[in-house]
């Protein structure tokens, strides 16, 4: 049975507007990168800083896209789904969507690429990830 995708509700804040008022673009990057390491945390069972920080796991974006359907200002709360759309050997290509009220604000593409700090260079996904990401994926697929 397919379960619904995981999710996190974003408040905007001051802090992501522009002069314009609206959430300047760079700053829906920096929501969604903080959004997938709530995901690798709530939905993955993974401590994002653990994989990073101790165990020296780059988790680094190869590609990141954005289409930007609706504005979103400072007060909106934005719910944020996350679906995997494959595990690679390397690499883990997401969808990442961000709905205010069931309209579409966002609709992103990532691939994260794990890489090894110390060494340098893509490695292939740690099987505790890959094990993760493929639950999920099955999950929700």
């Amino acid at each position: 049975m397919t379960e619904r995708l995981w999710s996190t509700d974003v408040t905007i804040r001051f802090g992501h507007c522009d002069p314009a008022s609206i959430v300047y673009f760079a700053s829906h990057f920096d929501i969604i990168n903080a959004v997938i390491e709530d995901w690798f945390i709530g939905a993955l069972g993974l401590p994002y800083y653990d994989l990073v920080g101790k165990r020296h796991i780059g988790l680094g974006y190869a590609h990141a896209a954005c289409d930007f359907h609706l504005p979103a200002r400072m007060g909106d709360v934005l719910t944020y789904s996350v679906k995997v759309e494959k595990v690679g050997n390397k690499s883990l290509p997401l969808r990442v969507e961000a709905r205010r009220g069931g309209k579409e604000i966002l609709a992103a593409t990532l691939i994260i690429v794990s890489t090894d700090l110390a060494k340098g260079g893509a490695i292939a996904l740690p099987d505790d990830i890959r094990a993760a990401a493929l639950a999920y994926l099955e999950k929700t697929a």
